[in-house]
Order: C-alpha cells, then sequence, then structure tokens
C-alpha cells in the first residue's frame, strides 16, 4: 500500500475508534436505521449466530474453519482483535485487506452521520459501526456461510438484527452486571434474545437454570432445543447423552478427543488448542455441523479433520517461549479465570510460576484474583492500554487487602517494563503466564512483536 494509501486507512480506524466516545448503548434502532440506508447487506447471506459467556470466539473459529475445509466461502466476525483491527473480520481465514476497509468506511461513513444527528436516534456506537462494515462487506464477498459472535449479551447487541440458520449460546454465566442483569437467570433471558422463530438453538450450558430458562425460551417460540453434554457425561463407548466429546490424550501441541454426535462418531480429532473447555467448544462446533446439514450444507470427515487440527486462535492458553514458558491467555471474568487455573497445571510442567495481570476495571476483581493468585509464587500488576483498564496499585492493594497477598509483588503499569521484569524473575524451568484480559495479552504480544 502506498504512503496515501496507509494515511486513508489510518484516517479511517481514526473515525472508527473515535466512535468509541459513545461508549455501549445496548438496541437495535441504530444499526437497523444504518443497514436500511446500506441496503440491508445482512439479508443476503445466511448466518449462524454465536452467545456466551466464554467459548463463543472458539467455537465460532473452529466451525468456521471446518465449513472452510469443506469448500465453503466462510466470514467470520469476533471481537475483541487481538493484534489488527482487521482481524474483526476475514473471509477464508483471512483479514479483511486496508483498501477493502477503507472503501466500506467511505460508503458508510456519511450515512453514519446521518443516522447520528437524528436527535430520535442518537450517535451510533463503534460497536455499531463495525458492524455494519462486516455486515456489508459479507454481502460484498457474497459468502456461503457468515459465523457471527455477538459483543455483549445477545438480546440487544448489534448483532442481533439477522435471522441466522442456528443459533448457538456456549453458556451463561455471571458477566457485565451492570449492563446484563445481576443474576444468571437475568443474563440468560439476554442471550437467550438471540434465539429466532423457527431457527434451531445450541447450547453447551451445564447451568441447570441456564438450560431450564433456554429450554422455556425455545418452547415459546417452538423451535428446536438441542444441547451437548459434558466431558463428565461422556463415557467411554457410545454413551446416550450426546453429543459430547471424550478427551483422550494431551500432547505438547494440543490434545486428542472423540466425538459422538447426533448421528457421527470419530475418534482421534485433534485440535492445536489447550484446555478441556476448549473440546467442549470443538464438541459444540461439530454439533452445529451436523445441524447445519439439515440446511443444505455438507461437510466431509475430512473436511471435520483438517479444520479442527488447523484451527488458530491466538491468546488462548498459547504457548509463545521455553525455557521459561511464556503463556498468553485473555481469561477476563471468573469463569474464564477459574478455567484457565485449573488447566495450566494439567497442560504445563513449571517450577514457579510468575503471573503478569492486567485487567478491566468492570470486572469481578474478587472472583478474578481468588482462583488464580494460589497459583502465583510472584505476582506482576499492570494494565492494558485502554481507558477502561484497571489501575493495577488498586488491584495490588485489593489483593493485599482481602487475600493477605504476601507473596512477592511488584506494580509496573507499563505492559512492556512488567513482562521484561517477569522474564528476569523467571528461571529455566519456570513459567510466566500474562492474562486477567485479552487486551493485555494483545498489547503484551504486540510488545514482543517489536522486539522481535
Amino acid at each position: 500500500m502506498t504512503g496515501i494509501g496507509e494515511q486513508r486507512y489510518r484516517e479511517a480506524l481514526e473515525w472508527i475508534h473515535g466512535l468509541g466516545r459513545f461508549g455501549i448503548k445496548p438496541g437495535l434502532e441504530r444499526i437497523t436505521a444504518l443497514l436500511e440506508l446500506l441496503g440491508n447487506p445482512h439479508n443476503s447471506v445466511p448466518f449462524v449466530h454465536i452467545a456466551g459467556t466464554n467459548g463463543k470466539g472458539s467455537t465460532a473459529v473452529m466451525l468456521a474453519t471446518m465449513m472452510r475445509a469443506a469448500g465453503y466461502q466462510v466470514g467470520l466476525y469476533t471481537s475483541p482483535y487481538l493484534l489488527s483491527f482487521t482481524n474483526r473480520m476475514a473471509v477464508n481465514g483471512a483479514d479483511i485487506d486496508h483498501e477493502e476497509l477503507i472503501s466500506l468506511v467511505e460508503q458508510t461513513r456519511p450515512l453514519a452521520e446521518r443516522i447520528s444527528s437524528d436527535p430520535k436516534l442518537g450517535a451510533l456506537t463503534e460497536f455499531e459501526v463495525v458492524t455494519a462494515l462486516a455486515l456489508t462487506y459479507f454481502a460484498r464477498r457474497k459468502v456461503d456461510l457468515v459465523v457471527l459472535e455477538v459483543g455483549l449479551g445477545g438480546r440487544l447487541d448489534a448483532t442481533n438484527v439477522i435471522t441466522p440458520l442456528l443459533s448457538i449460546i456456549t453458556n451463561v454465566s455471571l458477566e457485565h452486571t451492570e449492563v446484563l442483569g445481576d443474576t444468571v437467570e437475568k443474563i440468560t433471558v439476554e442471550k437467550a434474545g438471540i434465539i429466532k422463530q423457527g431457527r434451531p438453538l445450541l447450547t453447551a450450558a451445564e447451568d441447570p437454570l441456564v438450560i431450564g430458562g433456554l429450554e422455556q425460551r425455545c418452547r415459546q417460540l417452538e423451535v428446536p432445543f438441542n444441547r451437548v453434554y459434558s466431558l463428565d457425561d461422556c463415557a467411554v463407548g457410545l454413551p446416550e447423552e450426546r453429543p459430547c466429546a471424550a478427551l483422550q490424550r494431551i500432547t505438547e501441541d494440543g490434545q486428542y478427543f472423540s466425538y459422538y454426535g447426533f448421528k457421527l462418531q470419530l475418534e482421534n480429532l485433534f485440535i492445536p488448542l489447550r484446555g478441556a473447555y476448549q473440546v467442549t467448544n470443538a464438541l459444540t462446533a461439530l454439533a452445529a455441523v451436523e445441524l447445519l446439514e439439515k440446511e443444505g450444507f455438507s461437510v466431509d470427515e475430512s473436511a471435520l479433520r483438517s479444520g479442527l487440527a488447523e484451527t488458530v486462535w491466538p491468546g488462548r492458553l498459547e504457548l509463545l517461549g521455553k525455557e521459561p514458558l511464556l503463556i498468553m491467555d485473555g481469561a477476563h471474568n471468573p469463569k474464564a479465570i477459574e478455567r484457565l487455573s485449573e488447566a495450566l497445571p494439567s497442560y504445563f510442567n513449571y517450577d514457579r510460576l510468575i503471573l503478569v495481570i492486567g485487567m478491566l476495571a468492570d470486572k469481578d476483581t474478587a472472583a478474578m484474583l481468588e482462583h488464580i493468585l494460589p497459583l502465583a509464587d510472584t505476582v506482576i500488576f499492570t494494565r492494558p492500554i485502554l481507558p477502561r483498564a484497571a489501575d493495577p496499585a488498586d488491584i495490588a492493594a485489593f489483593a493485599v487487602a482481602h487475600f493477605n497477598l504476601q507473596k512477592e509483588y511488584y506494580v509496573l503499569p507499563e505492559h512492556g517494563e512488567a513482562l521484561d521484569r517477569a522474564l528476569e524473575l523467571a528461571g529455566p524451568e519456570d513459567a510466566v503466564l500474562v492474562t486477567g484480559s485479552l487486551y493485555t495479552v494483545s498489547d503484551v504480544r504486540a510488545y514482543l512483536k517489536r522486539g522481535s
């Protein structure tokens, strides 16, 4: 790209990110109005819509990769991005290129500004505009299928303008309580808002309250309710409760598992992702493929196997270095941190753990620290480069006051300095874990890339 092109790209990003000042405003009125001005591009492509507290991104990328391996043109929309804004929207595994993004912004900006000037609607948010850009992009590319990840909640999320072939809700636990509600039941109602009349639901939820709430909504809409079962429910052989999966073995590069589906039965499937919860995500993606067969999509066994094996999803129990181990995980809520804490000793061998943690201010600090602090020998409190980031000094003070933190700790707000100190403290048999937010992981990965 020429210098002029790079300047136009930077200007496009500056405009998009400038919309962040309008914050989070749940509701579908503004994006519906924008999409109408754009010609309702979302009505020309089919979707799978994925909501959930955790695992929705991993499930989305595995489903998209399997469908792509079967020869379909597949769009993928996820958030937040890890290294580059263009990570947000991809077709066939390739991020949107700069020129295409510039073109979309130039088409969309005057329409968005017209809507934002309407006092009845108010200013469009960054997420609303990015979602509209992505939906327009996928329509332009005339993809066969789009796997669309919800941003926040479901019912009033900007992505909920679509009518999907299939809705997926991975799981539900407490998150964003100031927006979604302060109980699991209330949050379930918000997530269930993506279920549409005549379109089936698939869920990996295990909480009986969540399952009951989702089943009730499906009955109200008279749509099929489908669920996958936990690894604990899946015995060797052909279980009655299915789809389910059984973990077979863990290797340095990933893990092997068996899948017992609606009809399929497959052994020795491999995913290059760590954590038992990733097997559940893969199980959910496989069950989704089987349900999509009823919509005319055909995926053979070789595509299922190769798609899973070729899945790339950085920042999720990702190993970036050895001697010491350098592990990145974007766990950003209590349930994700709990799963990370359970997975670490099962998937990695190390003597001491140096924890680098940077969180957002709106997270449940106590619940997150409760799970991860006991594993750490040394803690370094830092922060991502984000206005919503928690002050690491406040987090450290909270840890001292509420958890009697007596182990060695440091407060280093600059994430590069925090990583450098962690690597200095770690011996070759130790591990450095960077976690607390995908934004923290993104910033640290960018720092590593600049230094390489």
